[in-house]
């Protein structure tokens, strides 16, 4: 790859679109494609009851830019609706509505019908490769802010969109890069997938069985409790004869000496998420220090309101909200079996929610959650074993992470010429 550098290099021109290789091509998008949208959608189970694919905005999955799932309809609703077949590998994203925001982009599947709420993009040059143009039109920012409403892209606009076109040798060898990266982040995502369903798989065994091997599980003597069926030995106990609840609370806004070059990390619901806390929605300053809530590190945190029983693992001394609820262990417990216990416990926290406006757990419930209890040994060992599959998932997602930048700093560059591969040997 050659990287370019200054404001016109050799071999580049100027363009509309900024310096490009003298040989590429700026030409609008309604020039070499064909671009239009697609019908209205049916209305009533009747027209539902068939075997043709219809695609809706809600579709298109926000973030691996794929079409998983779709609607089938019938013969009748495409004669009665007049609805027009798209062929695989046609480009489709929204053109109305708050959606424009997501900046989607897909290919369809397979020979689809679409809702009149997606613009539909088909290569009509047997010089412009149709999964070039498809990442072409991911590096687009599409959105532009409205006054009143939401946005709304016209056909006419999309048309007269300016992209670049390298010679199709170029264009197949930057698609196949950005392929090969894109594929890359869906084998990373299957491997997560399948590592949480295997925690899944083992939280059910170990809180059940306790850590034994698998052959010796049908020798372990079990009881029925309010938990389920653990081992003889354990105990069942309430969540608060283990550690001092604790519930969090959001110094005054008004002070915002308190908000102000902080270095306490502040957690709301969202940073929970079944792991050790990596983000935090905002930090508080030293000021604050005397009217925050602040637990140590090795507290447990649990979401109580909303999206309940979400739980995170603090790494170090932070503060948290009133949605949350944290638990400090005693001697009794491990935090870190406090910490995986609580998460297999999670359905059990949901049923104790008030529902308002807004579900709730209060702490005089909170307290209450029911809790199996082996010895002190016993949990470490479960919680060591669930904790080596959670640094797996962490590293695959921070594979994955690695890997959406990449993609995204190539995107960019290979669109832009910044990065050439036109030299290349790329399989194609």
């Amino acid at each position: 790859m050659n990287e370019i550098k200054g404001d016109l290099p050799e071999g580049f021109k100027m363009t509309e679109l900024g310096p490009l290789p003298e040989e590429w091509e700026v030409v609008r998008l309604g020039d070499v494609a064909e671009v239009s949208s697609g019908g209205s959608a049916p209305q009533g189970d009747e027209y539902f009851e068939g075997s043709k694919p219809f695609v809706r905005v809600s579709h298109i999955d926000n973030e691996d830019y794929t079409i998983k799932r779709y609607d089938l309809i019938s013969d009748k609703a495409i004669q009665d609706y007049r609805l027009k077949l798209f062929p695989k590998g046609t480009i489709v994203f929204p053109k109305s509505g708050a959606t424009i925001y997501l900046e989607k982009r897909a290919m369809l599947p397979m020979d689809a019908y679409v809702v009149s709420h997606l613009c539909t993009v088909l290569s009509k040059r047997e010089d412009l490769s149709q999964y070039f143009l498809f990442y072409v039109l991911r590096n687009l920012k599409l959105a532009k802010e409205k006054a009143d409403g939401y946005p709304t892209l016209n056909i006419s606009e999309i048309k007269q969109i300016l992209i670049p076109l390298p010679p199709l040798s170029e264009q197949k060898k930057i698609a196949a890069i950005l392929s090969a990266v894109q594929e890359a982040k869906e084998k990373t995502e299957a491997v997560i997938s399948a590592t949480r369903d295997l925690k899944k798989s083992m939280m059910s065994y170990l809180f059940t069985y306790g850590p034994v091997p698998l052959p010796e599980a049908e020798n372990v003597q079990l009881k029925e409790t309010e938990v389920g069926m653990i081992p003889e030995e354990w105990e069942v106990v309430r969540l608060g004869d283990v550690g001092n609840v604790v519930t969090g609370n959001t110094p005054s806004k008004r002070n915002k000496e308190y908000w102000e070059n902080g270095e306490i990390d502040f957690i709301k619901p969202p940073d929970l998420q079944n792991r050790t806390i990596i983000t935090f929605s905002e930090k508080l300053s030293d000021k604050a220090i005397n009217k925050a809530r602040i637990v140590k590190e090795g507290s447990v945190l649990v979401s109580c309101i909303g999206n309940i029983g979400r739980v995170g693992f603090a790494l170090k001394p932070v503060a948290f909200n009133q949605q949350i609820n944290a638990i400090i262990a005693n001697d009794k417990i491990c935090n870190e079996f406090l910490f995986y216990v609580l998460q297999a416990q999670q359905k059990q926290i949901e049923n104790l929610a008030s529902f308002t406006t807004v579900p709730i757990v209060n702490k005089a419930k909170f307290v209450t959650v029911k809790l199996p209890l082996p010895p002190l040994s016993e949990q470490k060992k479960i919680a060591s074993i669930l904790s080596a599959i959670d640094q797996k998932i962490e590293a695959e997602e921070d594979k994955k992470k690695a890997l959406e930048d990449l993609f995204k700093t190539l995107l960019h560059n290979l669109m832009t010429a910044k990065i050439r591969v036109n030299n290349l040997e790329v399989g194609v």
